[in-house]
């Protein structure tokens, strides 16, 4: 069975964007004729047929739209401290986004190794793994925020704050497992902290804040594998 490749059009404008021109033309060789799956980024595939293939562009004519069913119930949305080696923030934007969530953004906290994401260069491995996850939803990123600033916005739903601390440490009597306190459907936050982990008092910062405390199990896990994991436990709980 031949392999189904997918463009990435946001727009629809009956032209692939220059990057993926130049992929289905140059290193595809697609010509006039041949047959496209584009996927918006918003929820819809579309079967297209190029009608013109001219140096770095391609244009295409829409045969077919195919609104798909989201994949699961809620907003999956994950607030993450990035780590200082780019390649293992970038790993964990392309496995989240093939295990599926709806948002990302990244923290600037007290102990956060890094305070800079290229959000360009993220934002292509989003579009990436979508389209070979076969994705129809592209996950909103957001730019950095800083910790107080994102804890202080309102937010639907649950929220919970992934840490370290022995309930005694931050005045918490409770700290169950993310995943048995997820609820099916429920638009969810889940934030995840640097190497060091958050600060006491932006743990206690985020319990006045409504968030709730909760662990990811035993082990002692790294920035990139405990969101990871979050993002896992969060689509467990609301596949459909």
């Amino acid at each position: 069975m031949k392999e189904v490749r997918f463009f990435y059009d946001p727009l629809m404008s009956g032209e692939l964007p220059a990057e993926e021109a130049h992929h289905a033309t140059k290193v595809l060789r697609l010509g006039v004729g041949d047959e496209l799956m584009l996927v918006d980024g918003q929820g819809c595939f579309y079967r297209a047929s190029i009608t013109a293939s001219t140096g770095h562009r391609c244009a295409y004519r829409i045969e077919e739209s195919m609104p798909q069913e989201p994949a699961w119930t809620g907003h999956l949305h994950l607030a993450v401290a990035p780590t200082k080696m780019m390649d293992r923030v970038e790993w964990l934007a392309e496995k989240a986004t093939e295990i599926g969530f709806d948002e990302l953004t990244f923290l600037d906290c007290q102990f956060s190794e890094r305070r800079v994401v290229k959000e360009d260069r993220i934002d292509k491995i989003l579009v990436s793994a979508m389209k070979q996850s076969h994705k129809a939803w592209k996950p909103q990123l957001n730019g950095m925020l800083k910790f107080r600033d994102f804890i202080r916005q309102e937010r639907e739903g649950d929220k919970f704050i992934c840490h370290c601390y022995e309930e005694s440490d931050i005045g918490d009597g409770d700290k169950p497992n993310l995943f048995d306190v997820l609820r099916e459907g429920v638009p969810t936050t889940v934030l995840v902290g640097p190497e060091g982990d958050f600060s006491v008092d932006e743990v206690r910062l985020a319990l006045q804040k409504g968030y709730r405390s909760v662990t990811l199990g035993r082990s002692r896990l790294r920035t990139e594998t405990a969101a990871l994991v979050a993002v896992h436990m969060m689509q467990m709980k609301n596949a459909n």
